[in-house]
C-alpha cells in the first residue's frame, strides 16, 4: 500500500488536472456555441444553392465549364479536415482512420493530400504520404475569405489536371454528443437522383452566365461548410471529452481519498499497537 504522502500528492495532482479539464470544458462550450451559430446560419444557404444546381445540371452542357468536366479517374486528391489540437476524444482519429483506409484502397502513390489541421499533417507526414498543401493555426480566425483561399488551392489542383477527382473527409455536426465522419466528392460535381423533368426552361440572363456564376460560388460554400461543420464538431467533441475527464477525476479523487483514509487508519492502528506493546514491555 502506498504511503500517506504519495496518496496525498496524487490527490493534489488529480485536483489540479480537474481544474484544467473544467476550464477547458467551459472554453470549448463557449467556442462551440459560436461555431454552431455560424454553421446553422450557413446550412440553409448551402442546401438551397445545392438544390438549384441539382435542378440546373441536367440541362447543362458540361463542356461549357472546366469545373464540370468528367474524365477517367486516374489520380485522386483527398482533403482531410482535422484539428490542430487533441484532447477531443475520437474526433481526429475517426477522420484519419477513414481517410487512411480509403487512400490505401486506391494506393497512396495515386493520391495527393490536402491536410487541413495539424493533426492530419503530422499523421500523414509521418507515414510519407504525398502532401500537396497543409493548413494550420487559422481556426481561431476562421472566416469566409480564409475559406475561399483554401478552396482556391484545392480547386486549382483539379483545374490544372493534376487530379481527376477531389474527395473531402470531415466531421459533420449532428448534436453535442454526436459527430458523423463524412466522405464526399467535391469535384467533379455530380448528383444522384437528378431531376430529369422537362428541360424547356428559360434562363435569365443566360444559361452560361448562370452556370459560371453559381458553380464557383457553390464550391466556395461547400469548402466553407466543411470547415464550419468540422470546427463545431471539434469543440463539441472536446467539451464532451473534458466533461468525461472531469467526471472521471471526481471518481478517482473519491477512490484515492478512501485509500488515504484506510492507509491513515492502518498507520494509527499500528502506532497504537506499538504504544500498547511498549507499555506492556515496561511492566
Amino acid at each position: 500500500m502506498a504511503n500517506l504522502k504519495d496518496i496525498r500528492d496524487r490527490i493534489k495532482s488529480v485536483k489540479s488536472i480537474q481544474k484544467v479539464t473544467k476550464a477547458m470544458k467551459m472554453v470549448a462550450a463557449a467556442k462551440m456555441r459560436r461555431a454552431q451559430e455560424n454553421m446553422e446560419k450557413a446550412r440553409p444557404y448551402t442546401a438551397r444553392l445545392t438544390e438549384v444546381i441539382q435542378h440546373l445540371l441536367p440541362d447543362v452542357d458540361r463542356e461549357m465549364l472546366p469545373l464540370l468536366e468528367l474524365r477517367p479517374v486516374k489520380r485522386v486528391a483527398y482533403v482531410v479536415v482535422t484539428s490542430d489540437r487533441g484532447l477531443a476524444g475520437s474526433f481526429n482519429s475517426s477522420v484519419l482512420r477513414k481517410s487512411h483506409n480509403e487512400i490505401d484502397e486506391l494506393g497512396k502513390e495515386n493520391v495527393d493530400l490536402f491536410c487541413i489541421g495539424k493533426k492530419a499533417k503530422d499523421y500523414f507526414k509521418a507515414r510519407e504520404y504525398n502532401i500537396v498543401k497543409s493548413y494550420s493555426d487559422f481556426w481561431n480566425e476562421l472566416n469566409f475569405n480564409k475559406s475561399m483561399k483554401i478552396g482556391a488551392k484545392i480547386i486549382d489542383h483539379f483545374l490544372d489536371g493534376s487530379v481527376d477527382e477531389i474527395r473531402v473527409v470531415y466531421n459533420e455536426f449532428v448534436n453535442v454528443a454526436t459527430q458523423i465522419v463524412r466522405a464526399e466528392k467535391l469535384l467533379p460535381i455530380e448528383y444522384e437522383n437528378l431531376d430529369t423533368g422537362s428541360s424547356d426552361q428559360l434562363y435569365e440572363p443566360s444559361k452560361r452566365k448562370i452556370v459560371k456564376s453559381l458553380i464557383p460560388r457553390h464550391l466556395n460554400v461547400q469548402v466553407w461548410k466543411y470547415l464550419l461543420e468540422s470546427y463545431a464538431s471539434e469543440q463539441a467533441a472536446r467539451m464532451v471529452a473534458m466533461e468525461n475527464a472531469t467526471s472521471n477525476s471526481e471518481d478517482m479523487i473519491k477512490n484515492l481519498t478512501l485509500e488515504f483514509n484506510k492507509a491513515r487508519q492502518a498507520a494509527i492502528t499500528t502506532e497504537m499497537l506499538e504504544i500498547v506493546s511498549g507499555a506492556e514491555a515496561l511492566k
